[in-house]
């Protein structure tokens, strides 16, 4: 096929719910990343939180995001999407503003009332709800508005925007940081989300393919989540998967707190963040097509492997220039399995209950930041607080990552659903 018929491919492939849902999902990850880039600082320097504590809370920030990912699917495949994403774009743009009135003196009452730490874990759990509606809804618009042919590609396009809202999100939380009180991340965050509930009422027509039934009650619903819940083979493939972003998730928990008390704390660390979604957008679709002859599941497992090893560059030389070709590292991994990965997915998926298939496929991200948000703590703690040796931190995460793509290649010999399908 000539580069002319594959461009016309990709021009009559996709109808125009995938472009909404995708443009819109850009400026729900400039929110998203633009409050992540400052969270764990902001936690540990602001508000005085302890490495530990500032760590784990920034894990359950991430973490409830993906995790009710898996129950928001269910609910959008009822709701349809273009409910399902103009009320999440409501709740985030609410969620955000409360985020970022923190030390208002509107909130004081709140302030004196109850803990410091309870107040803000409860606030960090605010966006978990809308960001569990917007994920299922984007990603199975990417599926339902795509044809088959294109259906790679559009996966390609979806994560590479993704990507870019990735790369502005900390690039506008390092700006107003550097001009504007820290709390103001949290404030144009909201302005963000705020504006896309208005595009998608306006814009997005509800997608739906000929031959796909809608689920017919809430009761089915929860039968088809029942369902995905109860498959045995497709549970254990999410939770191995779950330590890639235990590695991954480091990025922002760990490395920002690490280079602050063992690099430079001049550093700023919320622009450096953004060398990984740069790396994505620059190579993502270039990567597609070097690896597109690969079997899908073969290629998450060497993504995981090039992500875990990727730590080994900071070991060997800690310095601000290494973060960044650790971070470029990082990315190269990511870039290799993440289209494959929803792409994997969603042909699992029966008619009716792509949402609900695909909020299960962010489960592994929410795990991954529960658990390393606490996992994170403890390195820094452990190895950087109490035994002056923050190297062997990124030696520890190294080795989830290697053990990751071990269990992943036993799975894939012994245990792997659907292989002639989806490949």
């Amino acid at each position: 096929m000539s580069f002319s018929e594959r461009l016309q491919e990709i021009r009559t492939g996709f109808e125009r719910p995938f472009w909404v849902a995708n443009v819109s999902e850009l400026f729900e990850r400039l929110s998203y990343y633009a409050a992540f880039a400052s969270l764990a600082r902001y936690l540990h320097e602001t508000l005085n939180f302890g490495v530990e504590r500032a760590s784990s809370l920034t894990g359950l920030f991430g973490g409830l995001v993906w995790f009710l990912a898996a129950f928001g699917g269910t609910l959008a495949d009822r709701l349809g999407f273009r409910r399902a994403l103009s009320l999440a774009y409501l709740i985030l743009s609410i969620s955000y503003f409360l985020l970022g009135s923190i030390g208002a003196p509107w909130l004081a009452p709140v302030r004196n009332a109850v803990p410091l730490v309870a107040l803000v874990a409860v606030l960090l759990m605010l966006p978990a709800l809308g960001v569990a509606l917007v994920k299922p809804s984007v990603v199975g618009t990417t599926a339902r508005a795509s044809k088959e042919n294109v259906r790679s590609i559009g996966y390609s396009i979806y994560y590479t925007l993704v990507n870019i809202g990735g790369a502005a999100g900390p690039y506008v939380a390092s700006w107003v940081h550097r001009h504007m009180r820290v709390e103001n991340v949290f404030r144009v965050a909201a302005v963000s989300v705020f504006a896309m509930f208005f595009a998608v009422l306006l814009f997005f027509k509800e997608p739906r393919r000929s031959n796909e039934v809608q689920t017919a009650s809430l009761s089915q619903a929860a039968k088809n989540f029942l369902t995905v819940l109860s498959n045995p083979r497709f549970m254990i493939f999410l939770l191995i998967f779950s330590g890639y972003w235990i590695v991954y998730w480091q990025e922002f928990i760990v490395l920002p707190l690490y280079i602050h008390g063992y690099i430079n704390p001049k550093t700023d660390t919320e622009l450096l963040l953004v060398t990984g979604p740069l790396t994505v957008i620059a190579l993502q679709m270039a990567m597609s097509l070097l690896t597109r002859k690969i079997p899908a599941f073969r290629a998450i497992t060497l993504g995981t492997l090039v992500s875990g090893l990727a730590w080994l560059i900071l070991i060997a030389h800690p310095t601000v220039t290494m973060v960044v070709v650790t971070l470029v590292a990082v990315s190269l991994g990511e870039i290799i399995q993440s289209p494959r990965y929803y792409e994997y997915i969603s042909r699992l998926a029966p008619p009716g209950q792509q949402g609900t298939y695909m909020g299960f496929a962010f489960l592994p991200i929410g795990i991954g930041s529960l658990i390393g948000g606490w996992f994170g703590g403890l390195l820094i703690h452990h190895f950087g607080e109490v035994m002056h040796r923050p190297e062997f931190i990124w030696w520890s995460v190294t080795a989830v990552g290697v053990a990751t793509a071990a269990l992943l290649w036993v799975y894939d010999r012994y245990l792997r659903l659907g292989a002639a399908a989806t490949e």
